[in-house]
């Protein structure tokens, strides 16, 4: 089994990083492990615990916590996905992007509601299961995208769509059609975009 957990105390906290390959599995049984480490270093609760490294899955969070918590009564910190923003999607894609005039929605977007524009759209929330947003050029969500997303939609093949988290059956750019599959969320994905071929949307 590799080492896939490192704790480290830093001035004010404590660091519990995970490696970004590891898997779930690994996680629990690494941790497991380091528990009579993290003991040692945690004195009183004025020692928060921080989760870094991996961006975790809700799933994980919830059994790294409870791996914790069973051991020390503590809250623990995780670095969230939501506070990753804008800097979260512009540090992962550097895929050249062309500016186009860009309508900004406030809130997230519900069932049954759509959004379109003859240009960009920034969705600053969620775009929830049953909600669509079109777009001639590029969709930014930066909450979790769950619903219908078509960048492209008259065909501009350079379209993007980035999230702070993209959780949907479906994706479109242009006519390109991508259906989303389990395998594909075995870790948080950003950003979609169609590959120098033009035949099949990418998504990372």
């Amino acid at each position: 089994m590799k080492n896939c957990v490192i704790i480290q105390l830093k001035k004010n906290e404590i660091w519990v990083k995970i490696l970004d390959e590891s898997t779930e599995e690994e996680i629990e049984e690494c941790l497991h492990k380091k528990m009579s480490d993290l003991k040692k270093l945690y004195k009183n609760e004025k020692i928060p615990i921080r989760v870094v490294g991996k961006v975790l899955k809700n799933k994980e969070i919830e059994r790294v916590q409870h791996i914790i918590r069973k051991e020390i009564d503590v809250d623990v910190e995780f670095e969230s996905p939501k506070m990753l923003g804008l800097y979260g999607i512009k540090k992962s894609f550097s895929r050249e992007i062309e500016s186009s005039e860009t309508k900004f929605h406030r809130g997230s977007l519900r069932s049954g509601q759509r959004v379109e524009f003859e240009g960009s759209i920034v969705v600053l929330g969620d775009v929830n299961g049953g909600a669509e947003v079109i777009a001639s050029d590029n969709i930014v969500v930066l909450g979790s995208l769950r619903g219908l997303a078509h960048a492209g939609a008259k065909g501009n093949t350079k379209a993007i769509i980035a999230s702070n988290m993209i959780d949907c059956p479906q994706i479109r750019i242009s006519n390109i059609i991508k259906e989303m599959h389990s395998d594909d969320f075995d870790s948080i994905k950003n950003y979609a975009y169609i590959n120098e071929d033009l035949n099949e949307i990418i998504v990372d």
